[in-house]
């Protein structure tokens, strides 16, 4: 079980937050890896039913409870 804010050292926070962060840069990553297959996909091929997966994908991503 997490501790309360309150309760949690410096030292902790700081460690939580440069988590946090290195998980929201990893995940701005990829998004924008298959934001760019999903552009180059349809650039060459049109819009196709292959296109879909990473959109669903960058959907999941962006709604991740965890990330909020």
């Amino acid at each position: 079980m997490e501790k309360k804010f309150t309760e949690q050292s410096d030292q902790e926070l700081s460690q939580k937050a440069k988590k946090k962060k290195s998980a929201n840069l990893l995940n701005a990553l990829l998004i924008g890896v298959m934001i760019g297959i999903v552009i180059y996909s349809i650039s060459k091929n049109g819009f196709g039913f292959l296109i879909l997966i990473p959109l669903f994908f960058i959907y999941k991503a962006m709604n991740n409870p965890r990330n909020k």
